[in-house]
């Protein structure tokens, strides 16, 4: 494969990542990448500890720690009570819930923005093609343990 084409490939993932993940922080009460991958994370895994989320994404646990306060301080997450050295029980708040559902819905009217006038054979063909790049990147990388396997609230 020409490495040109590889280039503009990567070029393309790049703007669109910032596009979707960077250009939503204009909106005020958006979350940055790893807020929004935290909070989906603990949607998905109610009750998850920080050590669970350290795993789950290959970051150290001072890390998670830190976005963990930011969110705790946000009052989107609850340190639920429980033994110190297990770690708390992690759960989103009604308003972490809310600032989920309202970011992800914005990023969905993005992505609908830009498949506007596509017809269901285009779809298909491009939600084929990424999940065949994205199997291909994962078996060729060390994949996270995160089963956010294309739930949209992460």
């Amino acid at each position: 494969m020409h490495p040109a084409v590889v280039a503009e490939v990567y070029d393309e993932f790049v703007h669109l990542v910032r596009y979707l993940i960077a250009g939503e922080r204009a909106h005020s009460d958006a979350l940055s990448f790893a807020q929004h991958s935290l909070l989906g994370y603990i949607a998905r895994n109610p009750g998850c500890r920080a050590t669970d989320v350290s795993d789950a994404f290959g970051l150290n646990r001072s890390t998670v720690s830190r976005q963990l306060r930011t969110c705790v301080d946000a009052g989107w997450v609850a340190a639920e009570p429980g033994p110190t050295r297990l770690g708390h029980p992690l759960n989103l708040t009604d308003r972490g819930r809310a600032v989920l559902e309202d970011t992800v819905g914005r990023r969905h009217d993005d992505v609908r923005a830009g498949l506007a006038g596509w017809d269901q054979d285009e779809l298909d063909r491009f939600v084929h093609l990424l999940r065949r790049f994205r199997h291909g990147v994962d078996t060729a990388s060390a994949a996270t343990t995160d089963t956010n396997d294309g739930d949209a609230r992460a």
